[in-house]
């Protein structure tokens, strides 16, 4: 997140410290679904999901001091207490089965998943050796799901330059996972 995020988020904050229902609906504007999806791929049930993003909205407006700035940024502390809270929520289920009755189906393929784990963490591994602008580049592209034309406007290179580095990245990672 850059600095004009940040100043902006605080800006919010301040506005709903003072009661401004407005910059309330900004920040729920900007972070709800962020809040809700995390909240959903916790507790894979729609209905909770919104409960719990309705409760840490609220708190957030009862108490806009309940987040520290210059710890974080607002969106990653929203997602870290979405996550808690649903957790929270998780622990709190009465099971409605007993125990002897459930059966576990796994369709997924153990070997396959162990194998898919030592990949990625090569990749990993891999990626660390390559030059930091290839790094930030695939790394926007890949895991922040970017375009190369939304990289290049987040980084102030030129295009081709974005595409010349992921290029570059993805050649190197293949003839190192295929060595």
């Amino acid at each position: 997140m850059d600095r004009l995020q940040a100043a902006n988020d605080e800006l919010l904050l301040e506005r709903v410290r003072a009661n401004d229902q407005g910059a309330m609906a900004d920040i729920f504007d900007r972070y709800g679904s962020l809040v809700y999806s995390v909240s959903l791929r916790v507790l894979k049930d729609p209905g909770q999901a919104e409960d719990v993003m309705q409760e840490i909205f609220f708190q957030l407006w009862k108490n806009p001091n309940t987040f520290v700035q210059g710890r974080g940024s607002l969106g990653a502390w929203l997602a870290v207490v979405a996550r808690n809270r649903a957790i929270d929520v998780l622990r709190r289920r009465k099971p409605t089965d007993s125990v002897d009755e459930v059966v576990l189906v796994s369709k997924t393929n153990i070997s396959s998943e162990i194998e898919r784990n030592i990949m990625v963490e090569k990749i990993r591994e891999l990626m660390k050796s390559l030059p930091s602008e290839q790094q930030k580049s695939v790394e926007l592209a890949f895991f922040e799901g970017l375009s190369h034309a939304e990289v290049a406007a987040k980084t102030g290179d030129p295009l081709g330059t974005v595409k010349t580095r992921i290029r570059l990245a993805l050649i190197s990672l293949r003839k190192a996972i295929q060595a």
